[in-house]
This record gives C-alpha cells, structure tokens and sequence, in this order.
C-alpha cells in the first residue's frame, strides 16, 4: 500500500533521564558513539498497514524474537548524519535529505521497504527537537545520529522480510580518530576485498562493514589506523576505505578520487567536497587509480596531499601509508594545505559559520 507523507509521532517523556550534570559530564569530553541520548524513535512497516505506529520513547532494550530474519539474512540498512550547534544557539543539520535519498536507495538494494523522504525527514527534525539539550558547542562536537532499520519478520526461508523497523538514535560526539585532526597511517589491504562488481558495495548496509572487520585488524596489527580497499576483480584499483571515501591531491593542485561505479558508497561528504572544490576552480578528476601508481607517485612527489572523507571524520589527513614491502610518508607527513582548507571550509558551512549558497543546511525548528 503506499505509504503516507507524513506520521504522526507519539511521544513517551524518559522518567529517568539524564540529569544536566551527568550530561554536561559527558558533553565536555563525548568520545565517539560511546554515550547515548535519553530516547529513540521507532517506526514499524507491514505490507498491510505500510508505515505505521511513529513513537519516540526512552533509550533502551527492545525485544526481539530469535527467529527475526535481520539475524539469519542480515537484510539491515543505516545512514550517520549530524545535528550541529550554531554559535547563535540555532541548530542546523547538512544535507539530511542526501541521507534519506540514500537510504531509501541502500533499502531498495536489500529489497527493503524504502522509508520515503518526507518521513525521513520528519523523523530526523522531530527527534532532534527532543534531543537538543544534548548537542555539544561548537568547540567539542556535535550530536552523532544513527537512522537505521532492520527485517522483523520472525521466519526461517531466504526471502524479503513482509515487516521492518526503522529506528533512530543518537550519540553525542567529539573527533571519530583518538588522534583528532592529526594524519592517520593507512594498510593498503591487498588480500581483503570489501565489494565486487554487483554486490553491496554502494548500499550502507551492515554486511559491507561486517567485511571489512578482518581487514582492519590486520591494519592495526601493521601499527596502521586504517585501511585501503582495492577492487575485487584486480586486485590493483583504489576504491576506498574501511568506512570512508579517499581523495588524492597532485603536484598540478588537482583532486583524484576513485570512480563511484557500484561498489563504492556514494558519500554525501565526498559529494559536498566535490562540488566546492569544483566552484573553486580546482580541477577534480573521478578516475582509477592503482595502488602501484600511488607508491609511485608519493616517492616521485607528485602526490602532495592524501586525505579521507566521511560524515564521522569529516576529513582526516592521511600522512603515512604501509604495505608488506614498506611504509611511504606523503609529502612532510603532516596535514596538507588544501586538506585543511576543505576541512575549514566545509565545517564553517556545517556550523553555520560560512554562507550556505547550496541551501546544504536546515534548520531545525
């Protein structure tokens, strides 16, 4: 049946929140996804009803039935957006609705029933407004949001789940690495691969990081923070880290980054980074890339910058990376000019602190 614009969302106050000091405890020094808000948002699907029953109530267990086919299939989807504190009190969100749209797209890929945008949307605002006491200043981070939605169906047999869940939470968050804006070593991972030709690799599905688990420990094994996927048919194509998106700055000051193509996420940062880039004048090419030519290129100089690119990390600059036959410092090492100046740029945007000329940033109200 099709689903409705809108819902209307009940509301179950927490009894026992938080109180200010245990939370402005938290909100002084967050971590990363390591505290959780007062509350989360349900919403369930059945083919009969399609989305039905919206509610924000307290941050807790859910029970759920062993035989639910999100265990047994892994048809499960989310997306990671942010809520920012403007330094006026405003909060603004960026780019929700790139989000939603991938959702819905990661959701038809899994053959799951696609939350519409509108519904989305609603979710996100309405959950936020609850929530707001628990974004951080400006100065420590912001408020992590978590959109995701599982198969509830309880059944035994290889098919599409009749019933989903959809829930939202949120975590308060200061810097995703433990070494902030300094430059992360990555292991290009030459074994692992983290999707093939038709496969999941542009849906953000649990199953595409579930994969990529065994390759991270062999980076941190290799004293690395990250690593670097090559494509699965050669074994020789850059595509893109374990949870984010790789671009390379050249001698000639253009952008690289590797193709989209199926079996890369098509990273809403990655996108923002390229259009102002791009109105910048900076020429920004979406080529093949092998690992063999990046060694090359960063012993020849012709590579002068590396960075990474995600809604958790923003942009983190890459100054080292390792493989079995050695460790290859870009440039001096350390964070690049134009690495920082897309930084800056792009969180000035985020907190409202630089002009929105895309219309990239709303506002919660």
């Amino acid at each position: 049946m099709p689903a409705e614009k809108m819902l209307s969302i009940a509301f179950e106050k927490n009894p026992s929140p938080a109180s200010a000091e245990q939370r402005n405890t938290i909100l002084q020094n967050p971590g990363f996804g390591k505290k959780f808000t007062d509350h989360m948002l349900l919403i369930r699907y059945s083919e009969e009803k399609g989305w039905h029953d919206a509610h924000i109530k307290p941050y807790g267990n859910i029970s759920l039935d062993p035989a639910l086919c999100v265990f047994h299939y892994a048809q499960e989807i989310f997306e990671g957006l942010k809520a920012y504190k403007a330094k006026d009190g405003r909060i603004l969100l960026f780019r929700p609705e790139a989000n939603a749209k991938r959702f819905i797209n990661s959701a038809k890929r899994m053959a799951m029933a696609p939350l519409p945008e509108e519904m989305f949307l609603q979710a996100i605002h309405e959950f936020v407004k609850v929530e707001k006491d628990w974004l951080p200043d400006q100065s420590v981070g912001t408020l992590y949001l978590r959109p995701f939605m599982i198969a509830s169906t309880p059944y035994l047999g290889v098919k599409a789940s009749p019933d989903y869940l959809f829930m939202l939470i949120a975590s308060p968050a200061g810097s995703y690495f433990s070494k902030g804006a300094k430059p992360v070593t990555v292991w290009i991972s030459e074994f692992y691969t983290r999707a093939a030709s038709g496969g999941t690799g542009e849906a953000k599905c649990g199953g595409n990081y579930a994969a990529s688990l065994i390759a991270q420990q062999e980076a941190t094994q290799n004293n690395c923070d990250q690593l670097v996927f090559l494509d699965a048919a050669e074994h020789k194509w850059i595509e893109e880290m374990g949870g984010m998106n790789i671009f390379f700055v050249l001698d000639d000051g253009s952008l690289l980054t590797p193709p989209l193509g199926g079996t890369i996420l098509p990273g809403v940062t990655r996108n923002s980074i390229i259009t102002m880039a791009k109105e910048k004048g900076i020429t920004v090419r979406e080529e093949l890339y092998a690992a063999e030519q990046w060694i090359k290129d960063i012993q020849s100089g012709k590579v002068r910058e590396v960075f990474a690119c995600g809604t958790a990390a923003v942009v983190s600059p890459i100054g080292f990376v390792k493989t079995k036959h050695g460790e290859y410092q870009i440039n001096d090492g350390n964070p690049g000019k134009l690495t920082q100046e897309i930084h800056k740029a792009l969180v000035d945007i985020q907190y409202g602190n630089a002009p929105d000329i895309h219309n990239w940033v709303q506002e919660v109200k």
